[in-house]
């Protein structure tokens, strides 16, 4: 992986954010740009740099504002930056809600530092990471949904037989690169199908591209490869 990732860690805690930071500085395509200690510094940040994070490490519970209205904020204002939520906390409620709000990916801070790098850089490279306990409450949410009447509007046939290829490779978190090669198409083509997705589907992003899969039962949990 050539590119670099730009990343700022948010959380109240200086000893975690000094950990976290020199680990993730040992490796070679990632540049930490800034450090937060709160919702509100973090937002500061951001509106005072002229350079922003590809990726945030968002802490939930933080003072001033916390994680998840911080999520909410930078989301609304730099809808492009991916945020990966970081708490104690691996609950339902937590993982549903920052889905929810657009959070790509989930970790727990006891995760190791190589599960913690590998999902930066998947996050980077697919646009979302989650593990098999992220997309069981994903699953979970759809079977159940709170509101019952998007998932009945959507005609499955509006999508094309390769869209609907292309949706399920990436429910499986292939790169674009490994669909291209996976279909023989070049990257440029499999970009430009999830683009013709993420319009058809109303969806803001490739994480909100796998929820739509699950409501559309276009894809099962057991065909996610886990």
């Amino acid at each position: 992986m050539n590119s670099i990732i730009k990343i700022a860690i948010a959380d109240d805690e200086e000893l975690f954010r000094q950990g976290i930071s020199f680990i993730l500085g040992k490796e070679y395509n990632f540049e930490i740009i800034f450090q937060a200690e709160n919702g509100q510094d973090l937002i500061n940040q951001l509106l005072e740099n002229d350079e922003l994070p590809d990726v945030i490490l968002m802490d939930l519970k933080m003072p001033l504002l916390n994680g998840v209205e911080t999520t909410k904020k930078v989301k609304k204002d730099f809808p492009n930056i991916k945020i990966i939520a970081v708490t104690s906390y691996y609950s339902k409620p937590f993982i549903s809600n920052m889905i929810a709000i657009g959070a790509v990916a989930y970790l727990a801070k006891n995760s190791t530092p190589k599960k913690v790098i590998k999902t930066i850089n998947d996050v980077f490279e697919k646009g979302f990471s989650y593990d098999e306990n992220v997309m069981q409450i994903i699953h979970e949410n759809v079977i159940n949904p709170s509101n019952k009447s998007k998932r009945s509007l959507f005609d499955k046939d509006y999508l094309t037989k390769r869209e609907i290829e292309i949706l399920k490779l990436i429910c499986q978190q292939l790169t674009t690169s490994e669909i291209g090669e996976k279909l023989f198409i070049s990257p440029r083509t499999v970009d430009g199908h999830r683009n013709n997705l993420l319009i058809k589907t109303d969806t803001k992003n490739t994480a909100g591209l796998v929820v739509f899969a699950f409501q559309q039962k276009i894809i099962k949990l057991e065909e996610m490869g886990f």
